[in-house]
């Protein structure tokens, strides 16, 4: 049969046909994908005689086949007027003045048996069967799950048209037939068709325009895919379950457009992310990547820096809240700080005793290059204006006496004995003032910082560190400038005589508490001076005591960790009695210097930061049955009050025992001595002072808020270390602990003596505060601040 034979609309099917052939590429899907049921046909629908589609390795194209148009136009014409029909009855909605208009039709009436679809809770859309009514207003529903329950007419999203008693044995596959053929695409085509004719249409309308159906699974496959759609509709107007959805304007869509490509573009990032946090926690620890390699690009760096600011709960705005939220919970960890923390930890971005505190405080650690230019500069350049007016006390023997790991070294000691057999001490002080003037750029870094930070893993000065070590401490064996403060001593220990004066000094011993103590054990001759200064701090002491000092004695722990990024680092624990005659050494003589510059400073009217305790004549004797040293030192301290400052005068300082004092001797590691310094050495050159009490009292409140903070990073940090060295001792070990007091009933405050770290429990043995009991660490977990004494019974 020769195509001249066949019927002429024949032919023009046959055409349109060859044309959607010749435009499907061996990719395209097949038509049965299209295909929702037994039921669902294409019938030639609105859509397909104007725009065909066809895929080629994930792009779309769009052929307008004009040459068929007026023949696929004629075909469509009886299926186009029965929907026009269709839509007078359904009440089509016209766009053209904004406004949506209907007819009469309304929401269908609930009835048993009816297939609907309803809103679970906020997360869950449910396919169910109206069962019987509850109550006035509520029905029972048979929803996909199997599961009955009762909901409100508000719950209801929409209800499937055409099903009057649907079995709900059938929901599932009426939800999978549903579910496996929805494309859409269908959605893109309509909104084409719908923009063109300004028009807005029920999900009934649209059915019958993509499907050329409102059969109740082609109604529910349009319901699904405008439920999702997030592109080409909006809701105009909602009554009941039934809505009405309008096409958005085309600058609207591709907008629209642009975000959603944007929101893929940003999902496959994070999964790549994702991706690379899994393989990195997978690796072994020395094959994980390095800290640089996560911030060497941006969207790399800005994840990892969301993860770690989301860790110290520091965290700039809502968008870095969400992406770190976002990468947890794609690595199936929950939304904690905590969480963030173990992850970057297992990641290698983090070492394992990460020092969370000196994140989350933000401390300033290295110095910039600019800071550290200008210092070097110093040692370079500066010039000494005390040159001419030092004295040369080379001839003295100079001591030296700090902690073994001390880095930077400010003070020093000499002592001889007078022919009429009374004392006379120099105390050495280092001399920064000497390279660094008031308000330079080094001064307002130093300024900035308030003091140095000594941590067990590390210490960050504040001032950069070879202008620091190089220039301004005191080395054994070289001279060195100081300011030196001497004393002469009554016999009883009250000042007799003293003086202030700029100084070249040569200090003779660098010595350790531990080794200074043995010197002064062994009594050797050659060492008198030694002896001499131990004689003259026990000569303070009891001077001090008798004007109503407190001894404060009490056990410090000191700890240094030689290599913290290693996961099991090396502890080194010391714990030091204050009482120690090294120690009472040298502290003593520093009271002693404080009280001079004090002293000095009042009788001369200079503005410093003169200290005091105004609690004076404390009454101790509710405390004289405890145990001298930690034990009494613990009750005592709860009674006092806070020391205070006062720039104008000096004022009395209750729990040292002595009139006036003045912190003077670590100008290198606290901002506050080194003021003192810049003030006394103005005076002593003859200069205007540079600063008022006024001023001074203003630098004071920036320096003491740092040095607040750098307290509170020192006091955690060691807790931390003390914590992670007893967490590795063996669990059978046995500690020495005083009781310090009763919390509550049995649960007593104890100090550990070995490790010098209170915590509480229950004991039993101990009846009074004093008392040693011996316990056992059941529990010690550092990051969590977690330790948990047993007590051992006898």
């Amino acid at each position: 049969m020769s195509l001249n034979s066949l019927p002429s609309q024949t032919i023009m099917a046959l055409r349109a046909a060859n044309t959607f052939s010749v435009f499907r590429s061996s990719l395209s899907p097949p038509l049965s994908a299209f295909r929702w049921s037994s039921k669902l046909r294409f019938s030639s629908p609105v859509l397909w005689h104007r725009y065909q589609v066809f895929r080629t390795g994930g792009g779309r194209f769009y052929s307008f086949c004009s040459l068929f148009e007026s023949i696929i136009e004629e075909l469509e014409a009886p299926r186009r007027r029965k929907r026009v029909s269709a839509t007078a009855k359904m009440g089509l909605v016209g766009m053209g003045s904004g406004e949506v208009t209907e007819d009469k039709p309304v929401n269908r009436t609930l009835e048993k048996g009816l297939l609907l679809e309803f809103k679970k809770d906020s997360e869950r859309v449910l396919l169910a069967v109206a069962q019987k009514p509850d109550g006035k207003k509520n029905w029972m529903v048979f929803d996909q799950n199997g599961v009955t329950s009762s909901i409100k007419p508000q719950q209801i999203t929409y209800i499937v048209p055409g099903v009057e008693k649907f079995e709900h044995t059938e929901i599932a596959d009426f939800i999978k037939k549903a579910q496996d053929n929805l494309d859409p695409t269908l959605l893109e085509f309509a909104w084409l068709e719908l923009l063109e004719q300004n028009k807005a249409v029920t999900t009934e309308e649209l059915a019958e325009m993509i499907f050329g159906s409102t059969e109740p699974m082609e109604s529910y496959c349009t319901h699904l895919l405008l439920s999702r759609d997030e592109l080409y509709f909006t809701v105009l107007q909602t009554k009941g379950s039934r809505s009405f959805y309008g096409p958005r304007p085309t600058d609207q869509v591709e907008e629209l457009q642009r975000k959603k490509l944007a929101k893929e573009a940003a999902e496959k990032e994070l999964q790549e992310f994702v991706e690379l946090l899994k393989s990195a926690k997978a690796m072994p620890l020395k094959s994980k990547p390095p800290k640089s390699s996560w911030t060497a690009e941006e969207k790399t760096r800005y994840k990892v820096e969301s993860l770690e600011s989301y860790a110290i709960d520091a965290c700039m705005d809502d968008e870095q809240r969400k992406t770190a939220g976002m990468i947890l919970k794609s690595m199936g960890l929950v939304k904690t700080a905590s969480s963030a923390v173990n992850l970057l930890i297992d990641m290698g971005y983090f070492p394992r005793h990460v020092n969370l505190d000196l994140l989350k405080l933000n401390i300033r650690t290295d110095h910039s290059d600019g800071i550290i230019a200008a210092a070097e500069s110093l040692l370079l350049e500066a010039s000494d204006p005390d040159e001419v007016d030092r004295r040369n006390l080379t001839d003295l023997k100079v001591y030296a006496i700090d902690v073994d790991e001390a880095d930077e070294l400010d003070d020093a000691l000499s002592a001889t004995r007078l022919p009429d057999g009374r004392i006379k001490i120099w105390i050495h002080v280092a001399d920064p003032a000497r390279f660094v003037r008031p308000g330079s750029i080094v001064d307002r870094e130093a300024m900035k910082r308030g003091t140095s930070i000594f941590l067990p893993t590390a210490t960050y000065p504040m001032f950069p560190e070879k202008l620091a070590m190089d220039g301004m401490s005191l080395k054994q064996g070289e001279i060195c400038n100081a300011v030196t403060v001497s004393v002469v001593l009554h016999s009883d220990g009250s000042i007799a005589e003293y003086s202030v004066e700029n100084s070249i000094i040569k200090p003779t011993y660098m010595l350790t508490y531990e080794s200074a103590s043995e010197l002064l054990s062994l009594n050797l001759e050659e060492e008198a001076e030694l002896k001499i200064l131990s004689e003259a701090a026990t000569l303070r002491l009891a001077w001090r005591r008798q004007q109503g000092a407190i001894d404060m004695a009490s056990l410090e722990t000191r700890i240094k960790v030689a290599n913290p990024e290693d996961p099991e680092p090396e502890i080194n624990l010391y714990v030091e009695n204050q009482a120690d005659p090294a120690m009472r050494l040298v502290s003593e003589m520093m009271i002693l210097c404080g009280e001079v510059i004090a002293t000095f400073g009042s009788c001369h009217n200079i503005p410093l930061p003169y200290r005091g305790q105004p609690q004076a004549n404390i009454d101790v004797s509710p405390f004289a049955h405890l145990p001298e040293g930690p034990v009494r030192s613990s009750a005592i301290v709860r009674t006092m009050r806070a020391a205070e400052i006062d720039f104008r005068k000096p004022m009395p300082h209750g729990i040292l025992g002595i009139p006036c004092y003045v912190q003077f001797t670590s100008p290198i590691r606290r901002y506050l001595d080194l003021l003192a310094h810049y003030q006394v050495k103005a005076f002593l050159r003859g200069d205007s002072l540079p600063y008022s009490h006024g001023q001074l009292e203003g630098m004071a409140a920036t320096v003491n808020i740092n040095t607040k903070l750098a307290k509170k990073l020192s006091s955690v940090s060691l807790r931390y270390w003390i914590l992670e060295y007893l967490r590795r001792q063996p669990k059978e070990n046995r500690y020495r602990a005083l009781i310090l007091r009763f919390i509550k009933d049995r649960n007593a405050l104890l100090l550990l003596v070995e490790v010098g770290i209170q915590a509480s429990a229950w004991v039993s043995l101990g009846v009074q505060i004093g008392d040693e009991v011996q316990v056992r660490v059941e529990n010690a977990h550092p990051r969590d601040d977690v330790l948990s004494l047993k007590e051992i019974l006898q």
